[in-house]
């Protein structure tokens, strides 16, 4: 399973970094501090000091040689290492690898950083040396953070300051229990400094049509899969399996609308059917339930050059063990790989409570 999130996550951003006279470069450094936001009460006993930590990044800048940098007002694009004290024994440190992107508004004054990767923690949770760390299950974690930032580059020659807030998610999507997370928010200073004496000019060619896209229906096909663990320790991790059929409509040249059907045939749910049956009689479940779950759900994808962000929102018509409630989240990305195929990485979740990593493929027709 780590093998396959990795190999999704290079798949995503294998993108040449090479430098070239339509590119600049910069890196930046980081410093933050904060607090572990309480977004659950059974990690009350985890909320201690202040982490702190510092988040390092190698950063490539666009200019419109590419009508998708225009579109998206000249993003940057690149890698950041993060190194993060939890400020408690039981959770130790955390060491992280991202790949992001930086929007930016206001005259390019505020910058907006959405990195998703993986980390590394020091002491996960073991049942003999470390059982009071709920929060993760394993050794290697899925980590996304955001930042926001105040931002001024070659203020002195080639330096550059920037500070806001930082949000840091870790969680292992129920890869294995337990799995509560932890959410750090934090204050941020930071400096930059830019790898070359000069920046190329801003292109501006796109055409004032430029967002009257149109384009057909189109049909999707998706398979997803995975393995996962219910909330009960050591009841097993279980692979699952999800078909997924749906239309989707280009509303512009950003923007599609889906509709469309998931299958879920999720095998931990057998597992904790039969548990709760032979150990919590109150709750009237019989042991012979279908663990098998069918919805219908709503979506909306965004197009960045090869690359989009997938946001869907479902509704289970078909649900025989009450598992979480009848709604749920999927958020992810897909990688076109040429006109028709693309990978698939994205979050299954109830709520705040996430139920899966899916690692998918699938065709666009």
């Amino acid at each position: 399973m780590r093998l396959f999130l990795i190999g999704a996550l290079i798949l995503f951003f294998n993108s040449s970094f090479a430098q070239d006279e339509q590119y600049s470069s910069y890196l930046d450094v980081n410093y933050f501090k904060g607090n572990i936001a309480l977004h659950n009460s059974d990690i009350l006993h985890l909320i201690q000091g202040r982490p702190e930590g510092v988040i390092i990044s190698w950063n490539k800048k666009t200019f419109g040689f590419k009508e998708w940098e225009q579109r998206y007002n000249f993003p940057d694009y690149g890698v950041s290492f993060a190194y993060q004290n939890l400020k408690n024994e039981v959770l130790g440190t955390n060491y992280s690898l991202y790949a992001h992107y930086n929007f930016y508004f206001f005259k390019r004054h505020v910058m907006m950083r959405i990195g998703q990767g993986v980390a590394l923690t020091s002491k996960p949770y073991d049942r003999e040396t470390n059982f009071r760390n709920i929060a993760f299950g394993t050794k290697l974690l899925s980590s996304t953070y955001v930042m926001l930032n105040y931002k001024r580059e070659r203020i002195f020659g080639r330096f550059g300051l920037q500070g806001g807030v930082s949000l840091i998610h870790y969680s292992n999507a129920n890869v294995k229990a337990p799995n509560t997370s932890l959410n750090s928010m934090a204050f941020n200073l930071g400096m930059t400094y830019s790898l070359s004496d000069s920046d190329p000019e801003y292109q501006h060619t796109l055409k004032e049509a430029d967002n009257k896209f149109t384009e057909p229906l189109k049909y999707n096909f998706v398979f997803r899969t995975g393995i996962n663990e219910s909330d009960i320790i050591g009841s097993g991790q279980f692979p699952f399996y999800i078909l997924s059929a749906y239309v989707d409509k280009r509303v512009n040249i950003k923007s599609a609308v889906q509709f469309g059907v998931d299958a879920f045939f999720s095998n931990f749910l057998k597992e904790l059917i039969y548990f709760k049956s032979v150990s919590f009689p109150e709750e009237n479940v019989a042991g012979d339930e279908d663990h098998k779950r069918v919805a219908l759900f709503a979506g909306h994808e965004l197009f960045i050059n090869k690359t989009s962000v997938v946001t869907q929102l479902g509704y289970y018509v078909y649900y025989p063990f009450d598992f979480e409630g009848r709604t749920y989240v999927r958020v992810g990305m897909k990688r076109y790989l040429g006109k028709k195929w693309f990978a698939a990485l994205t979050l299954k979740s109830h709520g705040f409570k996430a139920e899966a990593v899916e690692i998918g493929v699938g065709v666009r027709l």
